[in-house]
């Protein structure tokens, strides 16, 4: 078998693991020859300060025979964007190529060379109002893992480069490789395009008083449990009322929003990690009835929680190899 080309674009101050993390996954799977290209070839610096050595410039590779280009991210993006022989030579490869992909901020790289119009598209959550301001073109989503639409992958940011580099892989050369190469590099296989950059732990804030904090404490130890207003003031040592505004000042969400998506996502876990029913799911996590659960999932991530199961189980089953979600929500 021919190996697949990938290349991948660099530049000064870009995020060094944009690069390793799917370079590793990508020559761990075999079937693929990577190339690296910058600026100019030679040393490149990393906002970290580690040196990447990339064999060729732009001035001396032929864009033409990519099979798949990937531009990484990185502080340094936004000057790279500015570069016009670097703009104009994404431009040409991105026309050519298989398949286009991004990490991170690598997507203001490409959206520059004008291979995004139209586009639903993710990037770091950190940069997704920026993106969308500047580039009214595509429609930025930036809750995924990262997104498929049509030839072009993007994903968000830094180790999310690792979960679309195995997507990729398991496009090419099935889930049993991208499976063996999850085990080999110790690697989750792996965490679904369609789920969300945020866990709770990352988009609440944290407690900022110990009552608070003892209310928060008792949600995440036992989802399924009742956790009204009043038990959750019982925990707290506070008046429901006082809870109620303390919690919602302190978390960013009333108690019952932020109850409802902590169950959500233990749903989410339980879906993906087992058989078990939808029924004994929805009881298990709080919501009671399958329905409630359905609502909440419809609420919170636009799918029942059948179909969430169907795309993003952690193990082959009846539904088939894993897949991302397309823009247009089929499975790929």
């Amino acid at each position: 078998m021919t190996d697949r080309r990938v290349v991948f674009v660099v530049f000064d101050g870009f995020q060094p693991l944009d690069l390793t993390g799917p370079h590793e996954v990508f020559t761990s799977a075999g079937g693929y020859a990577c190339d690296v290209v910058a600026p100019r070839a030679g040393p490149v610096r990393s906002v970290s300060g580690l040196l990447v050595h990339a064999g060729h410039g732009v001035a001396d590779l032929d864009p033409a025979g990519t099979d798949t280009l990937v531009v990484v991210g990185g502080r340094g993006v936004d000057r790279a964007r500015e570069d016009a022989e670097l703009v104009a030579w994404v431009a040409a490869a991105a026309a050519g190529a298989r398949r286009v992909a991004s990490v991170c901020s690598g997507v203001f790289l490409l959206a520059a060379a004008g291979a995004l119009d139209g586009r639903r598209v993710t990037t770091h959550w950190a940069r997704e109002e920026q993106l969308a301001r500047e580039h009214p073109e595509v429609r930025v989503d930036c809750d995924p893992i990262f997104v498929r639409d049509g030839r072009v992958w993007t994903s968000a940011g830094v180790t999310a480069g690792m979960d679309l580099a195995l997507a990729l892989v398991e496009d090419d050369l099935g889930r049993d490789v991208a499976h063996e190469v999850a085990r080999r590099l110790v690697l989750f296989l792996r965490r679904p395009g369609g789920q969300s950059q945020f866990s709770v732990a990352l988009w609440s804030r944290q407690p900022a008083t110990d009552p608070v904090r003892a209310a928060v404490t008792a949600i995440h130890a036992d989802p399924g449990a009742r956790h009204d207003i009043a038990g959750l003031a019982a925990h707290a040592g506070l008046s429901p009322r006082h809870l109620q505004r303390r919690f919602t000042a302190e978390m960013g969400a009333p108690p019952a929003a932020y109850v409802e998506r902590v169950r959500v996502e233990a749903a989410q876990r339980a879906l993906t990690e087992g058989d078990e029913p939808v029924e004994a799911i929805a009881r298990r996590c709080g919501f009671v009835t399958a329905e409630t659960l359905r609502r909440a999932f419809h609420r919170r991530l636009g799918v029942a929680p059948s179909d969430y199961r169907a795309r993003f189980r952690s193990t082959a089953g009846p539904h088939g190899p894993l897949s991302a979600v397309t823009e247009e929500g089929r499975t790929a």
